[in-house]
C-alpha cells in the first residue's frame, strides 16, 4: 500500500462523540478531519439541534443523540449505526461533561455525576463498541485527552487571572483526575484488546483557543507564551493526529498518549 493511501479512511465507518463541538475545536476538527479521509462520520450529542446544524455543512455526515449519563442512551446510539452500517471502524471519544469544576469542595453529587458520565459512560460506549470490532478483529479507538491528565496545575498559566492558582479558592481536581484515568484507560484496554486487533490510543491536547486573534485573554496569553511554539491549538492541528491513528497508518500504533501541544509538556 502506498503510504499516502494508508491514511485513507474511505469504507470506514466512524462515530465521533460531541463530534459539533464549538467551530474549530477539537470535536468540529475531529469530525472534519475523518469526513475529509473518506469515513462514513456518525457524530453524537445530546444536543441534536446543534449537530445537523453543523452536518449540514457536510453532505453524508450523520447525527445520533447521545446522552453518556444514560446507558440506555449509548446502547441505542451503537445499536443504530450498527443497523444502519453493519459495522463501527472508528469510535473517537471526545465528548466530556464539564460539572465539577467551580473548585475543590463542590458537593459530592457533582463528582460523581461527571464520574458517572466521564468515566462510567466512556468505559461502557467503549466496551460496545470493541465488542463489535471483535466480530471483524479490526478497529481503532482513540480517547482525547489533555496534557492537564499527565500534568499538575502550572501557576504561571493562572498569574494574573484570578483563576485556580491564582486564586484563594482551591481549585477543582476533577478535570486532572479524569483525563489522567482516561490515560492509563487506554492503556489497559489497549492491553486487552490487543489480541483481537483493535488499537487503542490517545490523544493529549494542549487548549485550543478561537479567541487568539481577537483580544486574547490574560490565560490564552500565559498559556500559549508556555509552549514551545508560543501559539494554542488552531482550527487544524489536531486533524493529522486524528487521521493517522484512525487509519491502517498506525497499524502497528496501540496503547500510546499522542501528545499533540506545540511542545508544553516538554519542558
Amino acid at each position: 500500500m502506498n503510504v499516502l493511501e494508508s491514511f485513507s479512511c474511505k469504507g470506514k465507518v466512524a462515530l465521533v462523540t460531541g463530534g459539533a463541538g464549538h467551530q474549530g475545536g477539537y470535536g468540529a476538527q475531529i469530525s472534519e478531519a475523518l469526513y475529509e479521509a473518506g469515513a462514513t462520520v456518525y457524530i453524537a450529542s445530546r444536543n441534536l439541534s446543534k449537530l445537523e446544524e453543523f452536518a449540514a455543512g457536510y453532505p453524508g455526515m450523520k447525527c445520533i443523540c447521545l446522552d453518556l449519563g444514560d446507558e440506555g442512551s449509548i446502547r441505542h446510539c451503537i445499536e443504530t449505526i450498527i443497523k444502519q452500517e453493519g459495522r463501527i471502524d472508528i469510535l473517537v471519544n471526545n465528548a466530556v461533561l464539564r460539572v465539577a469544576l467551580a473548585s475543590w469542595d463542590v458537593p459530592t453529587e457533582l463528582f460523581d455525576q461527571s464520574l458517572h458520565v466521564n468515566a462510567s459512560g466512556l468505559f461502557l460506549i467503549t466496551r460496545l463498541a470493541a465488542e463489535n470490532m471483535m466480530q471483524r478483529r479490526n478497529g481503532s479507538i482513540i480517547n482525547i485527552a489533555s496534557y492537564m491528565g499527565m500534568l499538575g496545575l502550572d501557576p504561571a498559566n493562572y498569574k494574573g487571572t484570578g483563576m485556580q492558582t491564582d486564586s484563594d479558592i482551591l481549585p477543582s481536581p476533577a478535570y486532572h483526575y479524569e483525563k489522567g484515568g482516561m490515560i492509563n484507560f487506554t492503556r489497559w484496554a489497549a492491553s486487552v484488546l490487543g489480541k483481537h486487533n483493535i488499537r487503542v490510543n490517545s490523544i493529549s491536547l494542549v487548549g485550543y483557543s478561537a479567541e487568539w486573534e481577537n483580544n486574547p485573554s490574560i490565560f490564552t496569553k500565559n498559556h500559549a507564551e508556555a509552549t514551545l511554539l508560543g501559539r494554542l491549538c488552531n482550527s487544524t492541528d489536531l486533524k493529522g493526529g486524528i487521521v493517522y491513528l484512525a487509519s491502517e497508518a498506525s497499524a502497528f500504533v496501540t496503547g500510546t498518549n499522542l501528545v499533540i501541544d506545540g511542545g508544553y509538556s516538554a519542558k
